[in-house]
């Protein structure tokens, strides 16, 4: 039923009135919470309850350190920081690479990329692969996903484990938005999503459920004259668009509290990379590993406020996003993750215990030539381990090293002082690209048409 609901205009229309009705410029912020308050036992009790469900809202191109709740001078993100204030707040969050099909196979299975067999423009993730979709499906929770990136597609295999996985329709743009990044073949703006959402929520809100949102307006620079308040420079309008989506997202809140279902819902805000304004040389992502394309928020909103909210300073990654989810409300695990729960850190964080280093390297990995077809592949690994970041090129085999503790734009490389370490670090990245893949068969590439390289070419990547 809510499928052939989202093909017709009507639900649009009605959802378009109503979210004009209560946003003045998509600025409207969380005003009130009526959440009850909760404690760290209320955390480790969710695990017990049958009443809870869960907003996953993925905002691409999303770097951390562009949020206010992140240390941002800039008030970008009201909406966002609220719901970290008054949640879990992972402070050293590291997404997997910095392109979407590779970060978010990472994402969905708890595996790095070198044994997703995700990390160029043809490859799927295999129909073998458990994903968390199937998991909460198993355990009685309604899965759906409305979603607006194309390389998160079903022939990609994302869409394993939902009941619906829907793009929707795109509205008209009204004149007062802009998009200065606009990308052929994602029409719309992020609106189109919300309002699919609360046409979801009026149809299921009853049920226990699982929506996952994927969210394009920060990639495409999208902003109104309203979220204009930062500049115009390309840096500037990234945090316009910012301000812009935190205001989308105010809606989606609201509506959540409107229907009295706040205090059921788990609401999940992650990102699959970040983006580059010239750091490093390039502007954008998909195309290295630095921090500012791989370091990304991790927010959880529960369905009760916590005073004070809860940090987690220990680093984290992407891999870990699905085994605390999954540990958070009960359920069964991935199988055979390189990714874990974080609820001990968690745990740890909540009774003021600083548990700043939690074991263990980090990786992050995109190959080079992955929209290149004929190319052979250029893996370049980033490892991270207490204060250290090593970046490894292939094939030369190439590295930098970075001390993140003096240098958190990793602009002084110190490969020569530490001659240890550099060797450390670069041996456990030549160990991490010998993993072997998941035990999966591999699906069949998927073939990329012309309109889909043109895409390609359209959002700055190059392809061929």
């Amino acid at each position: 039923m809510w499928k052939r609901l989202l093909g017709k205009r009507w639900p649009y229309v009605v959802a378009a009135v109503l979210l004009i009705v209560v946003t003045v410029g998509q600025q409207v912020e969380l005003r009130s919470d009526a959440r009850t308050r909760g404690t760290l036992e209320d955390v480790e009790a969710l695990a017990a309850r049958s009443d809870v469900n869960l907003l996953f809202i993925l905002i691409d191109t999303l770097r951390a350190d562009r949020l206010s709740s992140y240390g941002y001078e800039r008030p970008t993100s009201p909406t966002l920081d609220a719901l970290a204030a008054s949640g879990i707040r992972f402070a050293r969050q590291m997404s997997q690479s910095s392109w979407t099909k590779c970060s978010m196979a990472s994402l969905w299975t708890g595996l790095y990329p070198v044994r997703t067999g995700v990390t160029r423009a043809p490859q799927a993730l295999s129909r073998d692969a458990q994903m968390p979709a199937e998991i909460l499906r198993e355990a009685g929770i309604r899965t759906f996903a409305i979603w607006r990136n194309g390389w998160i597609a079903p022939s990609f295999g994302f869409a394993q484990g939902f009941e619906v996985y829907h793009s929707p329709a795109a509205s008209p743009v009204p004149a007062s938005v802009r998009r200065e990044k606009p990308t052929i073949g994602v029409a719309g703006t992020d609106r189109d999503v919300v309002e699919s959402a609360m046409e979801f929520l009026r149809a299921h809100g009853d049920e226990r459920w699982f929506l996952y949102l994927h969210l394009m307006d920060v990639h495409q620079y999208v902003y109104d004259e309203a979220s204009a308040l930062f500049g115009t420079s390309y840096s500037d309008i990234y945090d316009n668009s910012i301000r812009w989506v935190d205001g989308v997202l105010a809606q989606l809140v609201r509506d959540l509290e409107r229907r009295g279902l706040r205090d059921h819902t788990v609401i999940v805000v992650a990102a699959d990379h970040g983006e580059a304004f010239e750091e490093h040389g390039h502007e954008g992502h998909a195309r290295d590993v630095y921090s500012e394309v791989v370091t990304t928020p991790f927010i959880l909103s529960l369905p009760f406020a916590l005073e004070p909210g809860i940090v987690v300073d220990a680093p984290t990654e992407n891999v870990d996003v699905w085994p605390t989810l999954l540990d958070l409300l009960g359920l069964p695990g991935l199988p055979d993750a390189d990714g874990r729960s974080r609820l001990p850190e968690i745990r740890a964080a909540g009774r003021g215990e600083a548990i700043t280093e939690s074991g263990g390297a980090r990786f992050a990995h995109i190959d080079q030539s992955w929209g290149r077809r004929g190319q052979r592949p250029r893996p370049m690994v980033a490892v991270s381990e207490g204060p250290y970041r090593l970046v490894r090129y292939a094939p030369s085999g190439r590295v930098e090293l970075y001390d993140r503790s003096k240098d958190r734009r990793e602009q002084h490389d110190v490969a020569t002082e530490e001659p240890e370490v550099r060797e450390r670090l670069a041996t456990l990245a030549k160990g991490y690209l010998e993993r072997s893949p998941a035990p999966w068969r591999s699906e069949p590439e998927v073939e990329l048409d012309a309109g889909e390289l043109e895409r390609l070419r359209a959002l700055g990547y190059e392809a061929e």
